[in-house]
């Protein structure tokens, strides 16, 4: 097969949750470039209509459903709204994250929050969404991590800011995710879907001058990755091009960690 209907999208229907956010806009503009229809899901309909909105403005396919990750039913809903509108799905892009924990000294009442979004509530949506694709005969899963969830943190990073100490959730999810991707690529093989994990590292967003000074001497690319770096591997992942990419963890951090 020519290498670009390897990487090629076309016919295919995406799902993005967390679409709206900085690496889901990325995400959902590289899969719907490589010729998918791309359905971004987040809590907030109107955030996600308006992206969605502007993505069909540049001549892409791209729609929004709303869903709250911590309810099965509205789960449920998101489901049974794809079959219906799309007919089934081909990519599971699982990238909504919460982040209710403010520091290592914050309520736990926060850390139960999170993990009833990023623990149970992902798990949830990851069943309901490798049976629509098993219906359909297959597909990916895609599951974003975090090279937080590979690493302890590098407390030096945040020294000369007022960022705090980062919080322990997000590296406790973060890694139980990426293991998760594993037990996942072994149990949903028999029905021909594939589960791999990208873990980013650190996503321009304007943080403040010093955090970035701090950040990118370590990085040999000397810089934090911007939304286009994404792009690449989350295609290779969903399309023909990584049929036989199976239970992997990508790490993309420009190199820090090497």
């Amino acid at each position: 097969m020519h290498i670009n209907d390897l990487l090629s999208l076309k016919g295919k229907v995406c799902l993005v949750s967390g679409g709206a956010g900085l690496y889901g806009k990325g995400i959902t503009e590289g899969l719907a470039e490589a010729g998918g229809t791309v359905i971004i899901a987040s809590r907030n309909g109107v955030n996600i209509e308006e992206t969605a909105g502007t993505f069909r403005q540049n001549g892409l396919d791209v729609h929004a459903l709303q869903v709250d990750q911590s309810d099965h039913s509205s789960v449920i809903v998101l489901k049974n709204s794809i079959m219906e509108k799309f007919g089934k799905l081909d990519v599971f892009v699982n990238n909504a994250v919460a982040r209710p924990m403010k520091g290592y000294n914050d309520d736990l009442g926060n850390f139960d929050v999170s993990m009833k979004i990023n623990a149970t509530g992902m798990m949830d949506i990851l069943r309901e969404m490798a049976d629509l694709i098993a219906a359909g005969g297959g597909g990916s899963v895609i599951n974003i991590a975090s090279m937080m969830g590979m690493f302890g943190p590098d407390i030096s990073n945040y020294e000369g800011t007022d960022m705090g100490t980062p919080p322990p959730d997000y590296f406790f999810h973060n890694a139980g995710l990426i293991n998760l991707t594993r037990y996942l690529a072994r149990v949903l093989a028999c029905k021909n879907i594939r589960v791999n994990c990208v873990s980013p590292g650190g996503l321009f967003n304007y943080q403040p001058e010093r955090f970035l000074e701090n950040y990118c001497k370590k990085v040999p690319l000397k810089r934090m990755a911007n939304r286009d770096d994404i792009k690449g591997v989350i295609v290779l992942l969903a399309s023909e091009a990584g049929a036989y990419i199976n239970g992997e963890n990508i790490l993309m951090d420009g190199g820090m960690h090497a």
